[in-house]
């Protein structure tokens, strides 16, 4: 057994030395996450530290699920609760006196980004703003966000309130494990027990920028003068899961960057990453002898595509095919026998391991071996011959002796 490692190289097909060229965005800070492949595939100044709005909600929504025992357990909407909303907070229109549940202030906190559904969470669960506060800030803690700190549950500028793009990636990435969060997450329209109805913040962007948003999935918008125009979303590009996180991005009279950028960022990534036969079906990838037959060697070749997701301009020096097996076969060796194992590696990354079974019966061939074997076949016939010849000799000379 001799293990071979056998770099592939495709010279009919130019190798690229650059990276791809991520389109230019507004947004100042950015993070994309594929979650299927578990790594970061764009950033852009993602742990700089910065007012992050709405997506605060997150926090807040999460650390309210993780506290509330019974999500349809009736709350009402009180003054001191709405007396706590800014002016300038975006609100889902909640009222005094309005009796719902704490999942509809779950919705009513994601979906219209309301402040008075966010001061009523953390009210009704815990007895203050300050205290709900503390509780998100030992969550971010808990969590391992180290350029996160929270002052108020509804994401409004205030000095000592921030994260950054990488922090509410990993923030996202805990909550949706969560199937209550991810399902109020990636829903588009909710009605309330009070039969007040609250939509996502992507169909009103949907409707007065004219764009077709259906490409995402789940999302949390936010905008303060500080934190200008912040998006994060979930989408789906050719069966892998991706995670977004945008920060601080333009936004004018009638143009709100964060979603011109989610959208440009989840167009380039649709075209420009694959899932790519790294190795197709039936190439070679390592040739063997064969012994005393009429055919010298044997091509081993890959029994289907090695696909794996990559952008298109991946590295082709990458990939490594590593064979373990017999370096030599005969008539011995049965069809379908096991003769070896090929492993395929993409940047030193095992991608696929198959066993390697013979896919041909091998015949003898008399003449092959006489011709591999004539130097010994004619020396053992001379050594045969002297022996007859010494053989006789001596029984001549015996019979001469008797007589």
């Amino acid at each position: 057994m001799k293990k071979v490692i056998i770099l592939i190289i495709m010279l009919l097909l130019p190798i690229s030395v650059s990276a791809l060229k991520f389109p230019e965005i507004s947004s100042k800070k950015a993070i994309i996450y594929d979650l299927t492949d578990d790594k970061v595939v764009y950033e852009k100044n993602s742990n700089d530290v910065t007012s992050i709005a709405s997506l605060t909600k997150i926090m807040t929504t999460i650390t309210a699920i993780e506290n509330i025992k019974d999500l349809d357990q009736k709350v009402t909407i009180t003054a001191n609760m709405l007396n706590q909303v800014r002016w300038d907070a975006s609100i889902a229109g909640l009222k005094v006196g309005d009796v719902v549940t704490y999942r509809d202030l779950l919705y009513a906190s994601i979906l219209p980004s309301g402040a008075d559904a966010t001061i009523a969470l953390a009210v009704s669960t815990s007895g203050s703003v300050n205290n709900f506060v503390t509780k998100m800030n030992n969550k971010a803690k808990e969590l391992g966000l180290t350029n996160t700190h929270y002052v108020n549950v509804t994401g409004l500028d205030a000095t000592g309130h921030q994260s950054s793009a990488n922090d509410v990636l990993k923030l996202l990435q805990y909550c949706l494990q969560n199937q209550t969060f991810k399902k109020i997450y990636t829903t588009k329209q909710y009605t309330l027990s009070n039969n007040l109805s609250v939509y996502s913040t992507i169909n009103t962007y949907n409707k007065t920028m004219d764009l077709d948003t259906s490409r995402i999935l789940g999302s949390k918008t936010g905008f303060t003068l500080e934190a200008g125009s912040c998006i994060s979303a979930l989408f789906n590009s050719d069966d892998h899961e991706y995670l977004m996180v945008l920060l601080n991005a333009e936004r004018t009279d009638n143009k709100s960057y964060n979603i011109i950028d989610t959208l440009a960022l989840i167009k380039f990534i649709d075209d420009n990453y694959n899932n790519i036969a790294i190795v197709e079906k039936d190439s070679v990838v390592k040739t063997i002898n064969i012994k005393y037959s009429s055919k010298d060697t044997y091509d081993i070749k890959a029994s289907e595509d090695v696909t794996l997701y990559l952008p298109i301009d991946y590295n082709k020096d990458l990939i490594k095919i590593e064979y373990d097996g017999l370096d030599t076969i005969s008539s011995k060796n049965k069809k379908d026998e096991v003769i070896g194992t090929v492993k395929y590696y993409y940047d030193n990354n095992l991608v696929k391991e198959e066993e390697i079974h013979l896919q041909e019966k091998i015949d003898f061939n008399l003449l092959t071996f006489i011709k591999v074997n004539i130097i010994q076949i004619v020396i053992t016939i001379l050594i045969i011959i002297i022996i007859f010849i010494i053989f006789g000799k001596l029984s001549k000379k015996k019979k001469l002796e008797r007589k």
